[in-house]
């Protein structure tokens, strides 16, 4: 079954949801990183004490992909990364940059539009 979500949208959810996931990590004494998505796939990684745990692909499993499943969507994959191994990362990984991109282009756009009404009058 494919997703029904576009990855920017997917991006979206789990960094909203993110906040009520991240409790237990974090009191585990680690963090999340969400580093993108791809074709409906969450890439994260797990840092602090989860970095390295042996434990980190039950909460990996467990944990994050259970709850984001049942926040976004039954069919959600988590997939962490380690530190050191983003070069593996698929290319056009949504990252939720190219929304500030996007934002930053906007924003020249309307400079250069206030710059040629400002000459008009």
């Amino acid at each position: 079954m494919s997703m029904p979500f576009s990855d920017e949208d997917i991006f979206i959810a789990v960094t909203n949801h993110l906040p009520s996931v991240v409790q237990y990590v974090q009191g585990h004494g680690g963090d999340i990183k969400v580093l993108g998505v791809k074709d409906g796939k969450v890439y994260i990684q797990l840092t602090g004490a989860c970095h390295g745990c042996s434990m980190s692909l039950m909460t990996t499993k467990m944990v994050v992909e259970k709850r984001l499943r049942e926040l976004i969507h039954p069919n959600l994959e988590v997939i962490n990364v380690d530190p050191g191994q983003e070069s593996a990362l698929p290319k056009g990984l949504v990252t939720g940059t190219e929304e500030v991109e996007q934002t930053e282009s906007q924003k020249d756009k309307k400079e250069g539009l206030f710059k040629k009404i400002k000459k008009i009058f």
